[in-house]
Formats: structure tokens, sequence, C-alpha cells
């Protein structure tokens, strides 16, 4: 194999924007290079199960019939899912009649054979699986299952949904852990970031990270109180990145831990009333939601306001905000537990 391929299939990868568009060109420039008639192209979810990204020369139901769940039993069951050379059907010990993707769908589509690949990028995450689909009944010949397994890699790395995110998660100074928010409601491990009790599954920072992310806000920046709300173990702080374009239909987001930084001397208590107050809550609120009286709410304040340089509650909201200095309304309202 020429370079050439390699470089263009490699530009193309490299494409900024959306997810599904950027595969279908990575579809159309490999068929150039590797033949086929027919091809589908899918990212996998961090739990479990693949989503159906793009595809070339195949009928809508063929498609449909690829995304469910049949396919999905099929990719397990003959260990397509984890092999990172290419597979064909010559290659099972037995007919492949006996898979009902074939029997129920590309036999009599007119496929009769295929070579399918598991996408991985560097450190073995498997981040999607693409099938070539050929009308031929004589398998496909080895240099292009040779051709097909150097290009593979390129391939996965133009369709990583988590490319983009991990780029933002490096920006954040001193990130310690992380995790992934998928669309389905679950989570996962953020590559090359650790892990955190405060990053369990159904944890209410997550529950908070979710709802910042539903209320449209990019990015957000704020502290979480470690071994309870009223921060025994000090702070954290949790920054959320909502996915772009590029992955949205796929990831919702990132959740990246670390070090809390400067809180400029202000108390568990005086963080929870700026998360009251940045969600624009008046004294009598703040009082109620945490159960104290309003002349303790005032007197808060008044720290708040010497603490931060600031001439009145609205410029102390501001300045919290932007800095990140408060703990989410929801925590300090009875959310954490």
């Amino acid at each position: 194999m020429t370079e050439a391929p390699a470089l263009r299939l490699a530009e193309i990868a490299a494409t900024p924007g959306r997810l599904r568009e950027r595969a279908q060109a990575l579809l159309h420039e490999l068929r150039r290079h590797v033949p086929f008639d027919a091809s589908w192209m899918a990212v996998a979810d961090p739990m479990g199960g693949f989503s159906s990204l793009a595809s070339s020369s195949l009928e809508q139901s063929t498609v449909q019939y690829l995304s469910g769940p049949e396919h999905a039993a099929d990719i397990e069951m003959t260990g397509a899912y984890r092999d990172p050379l290419p597979l064909s059907p010559s290659d099972l010990p037995y007919s492949v009649e006996e898979l009902p993707t074939w029997a129920e769908c590309l036999t009599p589509a007119g496929y009769h054979e295929a070579l399918s690949t598991a996408l991985f990028v560097p450190g073995q995450r498997q981040v999607g699986f693409l099938a070539l689909l050929f009308t031929n009944t004589q398998p496909p010949p080895e240099a292009i299952r040779r051709r097909l397994a150097q290009l593979a890699p390129i391939l996965a790395r133009g369709i990583d949904p988590m490319q983009s995110l991990l780029t933002a998660a490096r920006v954040v100074r001193g990130a310690a852990a992380g995790v992934v928010l998928c669309r389905n409601g679950g989570a996962a491990a953020l590559p090359g970031l650790g892990d955190d009790a405060l990053l369990a599954a159904g944890s209410p920072l997550l529950h908070a990270a979710r709802e910042a992310i539903r209320s449209g806000q990019v990015y957000t920046s704020h502290l979480w109180p470690r071994g309870g709300r009223h921060a025994p173990d000090g702070h954290v702080r949790v920054t959320v990145l909502t996915g772009t374009d590029d992955v949205s239909g796929v990831l919702s987001g990132i959740v990246v831990l670390s070090p809390a930084g400067d809180l400029r001397g202000l108390t568990p208590r005086e963080l929870e009333v700026l998360g009251l107050l940045v969600e624009g809550y008046a004294n009598q609120a703040i009082a109620q939601a945490l159960v104290v009286a309003p002349r303790t709410v005032a007197a808060h304040l008044e720290h708040i306001l010497v603490k931060l340089g600031a001439a009145s509650r609205t410029l102390a909201a501001v300045r919290a905000e932007r800095a990140g200095l408060y703990v989410p309304a929801m925590t300090g309202a009875g959310g954490l537990r």
C-alpha cells in the first residue's frame, strides 16, 4: 500500500465537524482503496453496544437491521466485536446462514461475503465497528484484508466520539478524575483520568452535571464538598463540558474533578449561600433552604461581600459564578446525600 490512502484518510479523520459527516466521508474515501459493494459503520457506546453512524449502498431496511439487536448478538457471538483483524464469513467454523443477520438480511439482499473489523484507538479502547459487504461469493483477497487492517486505526481515530472531549478535558488544570456522560443516562470512565467515589453512577454530583447540560450550559465550573455537605474533607472543583455537535448524538458531555484552588477564605456554609445566590434566591428563600434564621443569612452575606470585594449581593453572585466559587444550589438545598 502506498502512503497516499493513509494520508488522505488521516486528513479526513482529523477534519473538525459532525461525526456522522466525517464517518460518511471516510467510507467514501475507503472505497477507493478497499473495493466493496456496500458498507456499514457504527460507533461503540461506552456503556456497550453500537449505534449506526454511516453506510453506503445499503437499503434503509438493511441499515435498520444492522442497527438492531439481532446483528448486535451476531457480532458478539462471532467475537468480531473484539477482533482488530478483519473477519470474513469464510473464517467461521460454521455456515453464516446459522446467523440471523445473514439468513434474514444480508443473503436475501444479495450479499454473500464480508470483511468486518472492530475499530480500536491506542490503549485498546474500542470506538466502533465496520462491515464491508460483497456480492461476490468468493472470500475477499488477502491483499484487501491486509489493506483494511492497515487503514482501520485511521478510521477509528476519525470516529472516536471522545476525541474532542478529551482535548477539552486536558485544558482543566490539575485534572485528576473524570467521566463521560452518555446519552442513554450512563457514565463511563474518561481515558487517562482516575476514578473518584464522587463520580459513582447515580451520584448527586453527576445529577447536577446532567442538569447543567440539560439547561444548555456549555461550560460550568463549581465546587463540591467531600465527606458530606459541611465538607469535612474539603472541596473539589467540578468542571462540566457539554458535548459539541461532533459528539452530541452519542455523548452528552464530560465531568472532570480537579483541586479546588483558592477559596478566598470562604467557608463551606458561605459557599452554599453563594450557590443559592447564583440561582437568584432572596434572603428569605436562602434561609428556608438552609434551615437557618434570616439574620444568619444576612451575616453570611456580609462576610461574603468582604471576601469577594463586592459592593452588592448581585456583584458577589456574578464574581462567584465566574470564578466557580460556589456549591450548586441543589446540593446546598439538600440534594447531597
